[in-house]
């Protein structure tokens, strides 16, 4: 029995130097912080008609070469466009008529469309106007939308982190408080990034129209937000 009772002297002496620990907590913060955007992105494309297939696709070649070499004489560069729909499709009507079975006679191919689409990075919002305005005039006939976004986001979100942590500790420091304890070290941290954006603004151009002022366009301001989940031990020794 000797060798326990040198041993329990010690053990004492430890629990009387380590907090009263009453459990964990764990408490959920939100962080947000708002920015307005610095780039766009713009999917543009053609679309054309023909008897054949082929006469549907040249007609679409020669469009697309238009309104790419626009999109670039707006000072997009190469890297920056990027193919991101292609589609050769039947048009097809479909009649009444029935055979002498009564069954539908099947549809009939009446030519062909072609649909050709690019993606474009704006890096220069303040022309954003401009290139939609000359994407429409060398024969882009739509316009699938525009999507806004913070080129790099990290500083944005590490403020957001920030307010998600303080609003994390208040939150479990006033827990902890009116239930007679403290918080004490720090058991784990968890966190979900994300941000909101703007509707895209959607246009659908039927015809190339004459040059004329720049398109319209507002960026308005994009939420970039971090939830934190953090868990404390407990001290209610006081």
């Amino acid at each position: 029995m000797r060798p326990l009772l040198a041993i329990a002297p010690f053990a004492l002496l430890a629990a009387l130097a380590s907090p009263a620990l009453a459990g964990t907590i764990s408490i959920d913060g939100h962080g947000e912080v708002t920015a307005a955007p610095d780039t766009a992105f713009v999917t543009s494309g053609v679309t054309t008609q023909g008897e054949t297939a082929r006469d549907a696709l040249d007609q679409n070649t020669k469009a697309m070469a238009e309104l790419i070499a626009a999109l670039k004489g707006a000072g997009i560069q190469a890297k920056d466009i990027q193919t991101s729909g292609f589609s050769v499709n039947p048009n097809y009507v479909y009649s009444d008529a029935k055979d002498a079975n009564g069954y539908s006679l099947p549809p009939k191919i009446t030519g062909y469309q072609v649909s050709n689409s690019v993606t474009v990075k704006v890096r220069e919002l303040s022309s954003l106007g401009s290139v939609l305005d000359r994407a429409v005039t060398v024969g882009a006939n739509t316009i699938n939308g525009v999507s806004f976004t913070v080129a790099d986001p990290s500083k944005l979100y590490d403020e957001a982190r920030k307010q998600a942590f303080a609003n994390a500790h208040d939150k479990a420091d006033l827990y902890a408080t009116a239930a007679g304890a403290k918080l004490e070290t720090i058991v784990s941290i968890a966190e979900s990034t994300g941000y909101s954006e703007p509707q895209p603004y959607m246009a659908k151009a039927m015809a190339a129209a004459p040059q004329s002022d720049a398109v319209p366009v507002e960026a308005g301001e994009l939420s970039f937000g971090v939830n934190v989940s953090v868990q404390w031990e407990l001290d209610q020794s006081k």
